[in-house]
C-alpha cells in the first residue's frame, strides 16, 4: 500500500469512529477536587516546604490531558476545584457539589476527613483518594465508594525493604519520630521487615526539640552509636531530624526511608517509559516539579477519562465496576499497565527509589514473584485486607 493510500485510509477510518461518536452526542465530565491541609508547626530543620498547590496541579493536568483526546472524542471534562483550611466548610462545598449534579470527586484529604466526606457522599459518589496513605484505608477502615490512587505506606515500604533484600542488607537501624505519622511508618516498616527478610536490630525515638541545623554533628553521632546495622531507616515523615542523620550515624551506613534513599510514587527523576513528556507538561503548566500528589491526582482524573471513553457514561457506579475490574487498564508512565486491586480500591503501581538527584531502582525487583502480578508484592494482597467482600457486595448492589 502506497503512503498516500494508506494515509486516506487512516483518514477515513478516523473520520468514520468520529462519526459514531458524534452520533452518540458529546459527553459532558464534572469532577470535583477538594483539598483540606490541617496546619502544621514549623519543622526542626531546612526541610524545602511542599508546595501550596500540589495535588490541584496535577488534577488540573489530568483534564488538559483528558480534554486534548476528548475533543475528538466529543468529551468535555470539567474541574470544580475547593480547597479550604477548615474540614467543616470544605465538606459543606463538596454537598453542594453533589446536589449541583457532580458525582466524581479527587480528595486530597487526611484519613479523617476522606472517611467524613466519603459518608457524607453516600454510595452515588465515587471518591478518588489521593491524599491519604493510612494504611486501615486499605486494611480494614473500608470506604466502598472510595478507590486510592496514592500509594499506602505499606506499599512504600515493600518497596523499599525488597530492595534492601536484593542488596542482602538485612541488619536495620530504625529512628522513629513522636509525631502519629511517623509511628504508622515505623509499624509499615515492621511489617515489611517481616515479609522480606529485614532485621530491625536496633530501635531508637527521636523525641528531642533540638535545632540540628547547629548540632548534628555532635548529637546524632551519639544517638546512632549501638549494635552494627547495615542501613539506617528513618521514619520522620515532617521532616523534624531525617535530613540531618545523612553523613552523621555513628558508623559509615545509607540512610533510607523517609529521608535518604526514599519510596516515592513520583519524583522528578523519573524519566523513562516516556515519563520526561508527562514531566516537561506539568513544568511548562506550573514552573515547578511534579510530585506524588500531583501524580496521584493526576492518575484520578486520567482513570476516570479512560472510564468515560470505554463506557461512554458518567455514571459513578458504571466507572468504579468498570475500575476494578480485569478490563480497565491505565497507560501512567511507570513501564506497566496499572489497575485497581478489586478488595481494596488501591491503585497497583511500581514504586520508585530515589535521592533528590537521581532514581536508584524500582520495585517490584526483579525475581518477586506473586501468583497474580508481582505488583500485588507492593502492599496488603487479598488475604490480608478485609474490605474484599465489602467492595465484592458494593458491586453486586449497583
Amino acid at each position: 500500500m502506497t503512503i498516500p493510500t494508506l494515509a486516506r485510509s487512516c483518514g477515513l477510518a478516523l473520520a468514520l469512529i468520529g462519526t459514531a461518536v458524534r452520533g452518540a452526542g458529546p459527553i459532558e465530565v464534572d469532577i470535583g477536587y477538594l483539598s483540606y491541609r490541617p496546619a502544621t508547626p514549623p519543622a526542626l530543620s531546612n526541610i524545602l516546604p511542599e508546595p501550596r498547590d500540589t495535588g490541584l496541579r496535577g488534577a488540573e493536568l489530568g483534564i488538559d490531558d483528558s480534554n486534548t483526546t476528548g475533543r475528538f472524542l466529543q468529551q468535555k471534562y470539567r474541574l470544580h476545584s475547593r480547597v479550604d483550611d477548615e474540614p467543616r466548610a470544605l465538606l459543606q462545598q463538596a454537598s453542594e457539589l453533589a446536589q449541583a449534579g457532580v458525582s466524581l470527586f479527587v480528595a486530597d484529604l487526611p484519613a479523617a476527613q476522606l472517611t467524613a466526606l466519603s459518608e457524607q457522599l453516600g454510595q452515588d459518589a465515587l471518591i478518588f483518594n489521593a491524599g491519604s496513605s493510612e494504611d486501615a484505608l486499605r486494611r480494614d477502615q473500608c470506604l466502598a465508594n472510595v478507590l486510592h490512587t496514592l500509594p499506602s505506606r505499606a506499599m512504600l515500604t515493600d518497596a523499599l525493604a525488597q530492595w534492601l533484600a536484593a542488596r542482602r542488607w538485612r541488619d536495620w537501624l530504625l529512628i522513629v519520630g513522636n509525631q502519629p505519622q511517623d509511628l504508622a511508618y515505623a509499624q509499615a516498616l515492621h511489617r515489611a521487615a517481616k515479609r522480606y527478610g529485614g532485621r530491625i536490630v536496633d530501635e531508637k525515638a527521636w523525641s528531642f526539640d533540638t535545632d540540628l541545623r547547629r548540632s548534628a554533628q555532635k548529637e546524632l553521632p551519639l544517638f546512632t552509636q549501638g549494635k552494627d546495622y547495615d542501613v539506617v531507616l528513618v521514619a520522620d515523615e515532617r521532616g523534624d531530624f531525617g535530613e540531618y542523620v545523612l553523613y552523621n550515624s555513628w558508623l559509615p551506613r545509607p540512610v533510607a526511608g523517609t529521608q535518604g534513599l526514599t519510596p516515592v510514587a513520583w519524583h522528578r527523576v523519573v524519566e523513562q517509559w516516556g515519563a520526561a513528556q508527562l514531566q516537561s507538561r506539568f513544568e511548562d503548566k506550573t514552573g515547578r516539579w511534579m510530585d506524588s500528589r500531583d501524580y496521584a491526582a493526576w492518575a484520578g482524573v486520567r482513570s476516570i477519562a479512560e472510564a468515560v471513553t470505554q463506557l461512554q457514561s458518567t455514571d459513578s457506579g458504571a466507572i468504579r465496576d468498570f475500575l476494578l475490574s480485569e478490563r480497565f487498564q491505565l497507560a501512567a508512565f511507570k513501564g506497566r499497565k496499572l489497575s485497581y486491586r478489586p478488595w481494596s480500591g488501591q491503585l497497583r503501581q511500581p514504586i520508585a527509589l530515589v535521592h533528590p538527584r537521581a532514581l536508584v531502582s524500582q520495585s517490584p525487583q526483579e525475581g518477586i514473584l506473586h501468583p497474580h502480578t508481582d505488583l500485588d508484592s507492593l502492599g496488603f494482597d487479598a488475604p490480608e485486607s478485609q474490605c474484599a467482600e465489602l467492595y465484592a457486595a458494593k458491586g453486586e448492589q449497583q
